[in-house]
This record gives C-alpha cells, sequence and structure tokens, in this order.
C-alpha cells in the first residue's frame, strides 16, 4: 500500500491550529456512530485529546489528499499519523506505520 495522505479539518472547533508543528504524532479513530457521518475519523493529539477530523468532502480536503471514506476501509480501528504541512484551518497529514516496543517489526495500522 502506498502513503496515504489526508486534510486534517475541523480545528477551530476545538483548540485552534497555533500549536500544530510538522512532524506532530496524532491518532485516529473511527467514529461509526457518529451523528453527522457514518465514515466519521476523529483526529487526537497526545495530552490535548480530540482536535479534529479527516476531511471528508471535496469541500474540505486539501489537493489530492484521501477523504474520511477514501480512507476508512483501509486502516483498522485505530490508526497512527504525522502532520506534514500546516494550513490556515487544520493540517496535511500521513498515516504511518508504528513500530513495537523492544523489536525492529513494524505493524500496519490495520491490525489494531
Amino acid at each position: 500500500m502506498g502513503k496515504m495522505y489526508f486534510t486534517l479539518v475541523g480545528c477551530n472547533h476545538y483548540f485552534g491550529t497555533e500549536f500544530l508543528e510538522k512532524g506532530m504524532k496524532l491518532t485516529l479513530k473511527k467514529e461509526p456512530k457518529n451523528e453527522y457521518d457514518s465514515e466519521a475519523i476523529m483526529v487526537k493529539a497526545k495530552a490535548i485529546g480530540k482536535i479534529g477530523y479527516v476531511g471528508n468532502s471535496p469541500y474540505t480536503i486539501q489537493g489530492d489528499t484521501m477523504s474520511a471514506g477514501r480512507l476508512y476501509d483501509k486502516i483498522g480501528k485505530k490508526a497512527k499519523a504525522k502532520i506534514v504541512y500546516v494550513l490556515p484551518n487544520g493540517a496535511v497529514c500521513k498515516i504511518v506505520k508504528e513500530k513495537k516496543e523492544n523489536t525492529d517489526e513494524t505493524i500496519d495500522n490495520e491490525e489494531e
């Protein structure tokens, strides 16, 4: 599977974007019972909590990034990501693989 990029949106409904930095690690969590979007994917930052969502419409995604609908079946219940570019209202992020502690093996996010 190639690199998967997505747009982080909705930040202004939570903590804004001032704290976002390139390289910042994020956690994605599916929200199948979200009342507005059954393909919603929440984005969380450590020690902060929910900071936004994966964009899911042509109006919210940037460039060739994946919408939540396209990304939904390519990740497990949770996934890890990293910010690549900070934007005025969010960020472009990349899905990353996790490494098991004390080993060199990588865990594909789909296993979670």
